[in-house]
């Protein structure tokens, strides 16, 4: 009764420990969530301004329109920019994320071997086909298991270098545009 005891307090202390650490990289990632919207907000409004003050020293609709022009270039880097950090600052949530969900699976990989060692151990006589099988069929499902998650990170690597690769492109077809207005 006491290991049974011991085991429920483990995975207890377990899940709690997992909650807690879930709490705080979602507690970090929008704390830099917030603070990015913060500066975009403060910027966004100094842009406003200096946009403001160059439109009305304009001397002609001529020179306006230039100002316009390169304005809007500049506006549409500092969102690519934007969407860049964003992008960066999701990613890295969620490779956090994946990584302890990760490390959970293991944990209770190793406990269930343990757990099912014990039982190979403490079972009557003539069991054992039935322990080897059970054994069996879990050893199958962690190895599809991993190789699902191999697959997964795959794709979100392919995933990542596709969005960053797009981001440049973007960033410099903006600054390409904008020069030649």
């Amino acid at each position: 009764m006491f290991a049974i005891n011991e085991s429920f307090s483990k995975i207890s202390a377990s899940g709690v420990e997992t909650a807690l650490r879930f709490a705080q990289i979602s507690l970090d990632s929008t704390e830099r969530l917030v603070k990015l919207q913060l500066e975009l907000s403060k910027q966004a409004l100094e842009d406003q301004v200096n946009a403001t003050r160059q439109l009305t020293q304009a001397k002609d609709p001529q020179e306006a329109l230039q100002q316009v022009n390169a304005l809007s270039g500049h506006s549409a880097e500092k969102a690519v920019n934007h969407s860049r950090e964003l992008y960066d600052i999701v990613s890295s949530t969620q490779a956090s994320l994946t990584r302890l969900a990760e490390e959970q699976l293991n944990q209770f990989n190793k406990n269930l071997v343990g757990s099912l060692d014990g039982l190979a151990q403490n079972a009557p006589a003539g069991s054992d086909a039935m322990v080897n099988a059970f054994k069996s069929s879990f050893a199958a499902t962690a190895a599809a298991i991993n190789t699902l998650q191999r697959a997964a990170q795959q794709v979100v690597e392919y995933t990542d270098t596709n969005v960053k690769a797009a981001t440049s492109a973007t960033a410099d077809a903006v600054k390409t545009a904008s020069r030649r207005s």
